[in-house]
């Protein structure tokens, strides 16, 4: 009997050596072909040079649409579609103004400044207000009515430059460009200043979406430069009445009809089991969207284009899906979510790219621990190119609404330190994003989808 059990500890060591190794020559052959035939860079190229920035509802989202499922129809895929969804239609209109204006001097100084996304506009006359500096939400509470009626308020809180994951920086930010102006508002104030949702010092703002309450009035908001909030601050220390303005062109349009695009190879063993990869399709209307998130739509599709271009037949069915509107609604990954409901659709694993194209780092997930424990075990064959992170997390916004469905989530892993001087901003573009670090992603993505799909992750426990 002791002899059979070590047989067996024996046959069951070497098969698992074997399926490392086996393992390991089909993720170097993935690299291989991302980085000597990859067409993401080249993808993003034209997503981002001939159809620029798709904020959605727009034109230009519209064209990407028709992009993205011809891109896909290239790759000899099993399935290419388009699944309807209606989206919000915000558009900037004319260039935003702002002015800092002294009441002793009568002087003027302009000001970096743009719209947040789905703010009402001031129309022609703008807004001109006193100053209410505040560093978070909590203080509006305190100063009351009394202090901010007819102000204008301005929410300076910056990132923690401690935090070295500046996407935990961002959340410990970005409340008071989401919900400042609904706040600021209760208490009668007539607009919002808020700091640009970034770690560096410079003169680009940066939108992003608000959301309004509804049973609060709307009022125009708009994000500063870091430079700008840094001086209108300095200047608010030496002159607490000094005065604020700001103009904005900017409204909410009746809702669009666009589509989510999706390709997928079916799975030859479970084709009715899901391993998703995505990215969002629409971006913000000031620079390319060539980050957030051109770069995450071409890695994704070029994950199927790699296993397709190796011959990997998968078990599960693999599908690329091009969320619409996440930045100013998440209409799309909702309306997925919902038909994969209907539909009774198994999605074992969810994975999103939403962290801009740089070099990767590795994933993190909401898989249980024993789950998790079993994808760390893939570190060894993935640590060879750079990927040494897999950790407990979440996933990304547009493949959160799976999350009640047990879809595991996962988020792919960038080095996040440069995202945010392009997030959001007019200089989100193609020339922002380095080759070699896109191709790489898009590797690992791939490495990661081919190992789920001939392992699985086991249980949760």
């Amino acid at each position: 009997m002791i002899r059979f059990y070590w047989l067996l500890s024996f046959f069951v060591l070497v098969t698992a050596s074997f399926a490392q190794t086996d393992d390991a020559a089909t993720i170097q052959k993935i690299y291989n072909e991302a980085l000597q035939n990859g067409q993401s860079y080249e993808n993003l190229r034209f997503l981002t040079k001939e159809i620029g920035a798709r904020l959605s509802g727009s034109p230009q989202a519209a064209a990407a649409v028709e992009w993205g499922r011809q891109v896909m129809d290239t790759l000899g895929l099993d399935r290419v579609y388009l699944q309807e969804v209606m989206v919000p239609h915000w558009v900037r209109g004319a260039r935003e103004q702002g002015r800092i204006l002294s009441q002793r001097s009568g002087a003027g100084q302009e000001v970096n400044l743009c719209a947040l996304g789905n703010s009402i506009g001031t129309g022609p006359a703008g807004v001109v207000g006193e100053v209410v500096e505040v560093h978070g939400l909590e203080e509006l509470d305190a100063l009351g009515r009394a202090q901010l009626a007819g102000k204008i308020v301005f929410f300076n809180r910056p990132f923690d430059p401690a935090l070295v994951n500046t996407f935990e920086a961002y959340g410990g930010a970005v409340d008071q460009r989401g919900g400042g102006a609904s706040a600021a508002a209760q208490y009668g104030a007539v607009g919002v200043v808020v700091r640009s949702m970034t770690t560096r010092l410079d003169d680009v703002p940066h939108t992003g979406s608000l959301r309004y309450a509804a049973d609060v009035p709307k009022i125009p908001a708009v994000a500063i430069s870091t430079n700008d909030a840094d001086r209108l601050s300095r200047q608010l220390t030496l002159e607490p009445d000094l005065k604020f303005y700001f103009e904005t062109h900017c409204q909410m349009l009746d809702d669009v009809l666009s589509y989510n695009v999706i390709g997928e190879i079916k799975g030859t063993q479970f084709p009715n089991e899901v391993i998703l990869v995505g990215g969002h399709l629409d971006s913000w209307d000031l620079g390319e969207g060539a980050h957030d998130d051109g770069a995450g739509c071409v890695q994704a599709m070029e994950v199927l284009r790699i296993l397709k271009s190796l011959g990997i037949k998968p078990k599960h069915t693999i599908r690329a899906v091009l969320f619409m509107n996440e930045e100013n609604g998440l209409r799309g990954g909702r309306k997925y979510a919902e038909v994969a409901q209907a539909n009774r659709e198994k999605h074992l694993v969810a994975i999103e790219s939403d962290r801009g194209g740089f070099t990767p780092r590795g994933f993190e997930t909401n898989a249980s621990p024993a789950q998790l424990k079993r994808m760390q075990g893939w570190v060894t064959l993935l640590a060879p190119y750079g990927l040494h992170e897999m950790i407990a997390g979440g996933g990304g916004a547009d493949i959160g609404p799976l999350e009640a469905q047990g879809t595991v989530l996962m988020e792919y892993l960038p080095d996040p330190q440069r995202y945010f001087d392009y997030h959001h901003t007019n200089i989100d573009t193609f020339e922002a994003v380095n080759r070699r670090e896109l191709e790489l992603g898009a590797a690992a993505m791939a490495s990661l989808v081919y190992l789920l799909d001939r392992h699985g992750l086991g249980k949760a426990k």
